[in-house]
């Protein structure tokens, strides 16, 4: 299940919960391109410290839409995840260093605030 979150008007605020469908990747994408359309550049907040999996559909409807979205790294200046999951931190940590147009971290649980408010810091190009 994805939720969306309160957040500043300049970022796009998801929960993921539990195990993603087409239905929910669909709601993400939309939130995203709306949040594009109203801004040249976006912060990013993902909760993902209820996220148990994904289905196989919603996992090949990803892919080309993360590959289009890889040619427009800069638009996505600052990717903040808070998770429970030291896989997801190895991978953020893995991943960052390759992206040189933007910054991902990640947060615990108890750190949500903190990572809303880094997201929100978009810096100037």
């Amino acid at each position: 299940m994805i939720e969306i979150l309160p957040a500043p008007d300049h970022v796009v605020a998801l929960r993921l919960t539990g195990t993603l469908t087409t239905d929910d990747y669909d709601q993400a994408v939309k939130e995203t391109e709306t949040k594009l359309q109203q801004h040249r550049r976006i912060g990013v907040y993902v909760d993902m410290a209820g996220f148990d999996d994904m289905t196989a559909e919603a996992a090949a409807k990803h892919m080309p839409y993360s590959r289009i979205m890889l040619g427009a790294a800069d638009r996505f200046p600052r990717k903040a995840v808070v998770t429970d999951k030291q896989w997801v931190r190895i991978l953020i940590g893995a991943l960052d260093p390759l992206a040189s147009d933007s910054e991902s971290r990640a947060f615990g649980p108890g750190a949500r605030e903190k990572a809303m408010a880094w997201a929100s810091e978009i810096p100037h190009p």
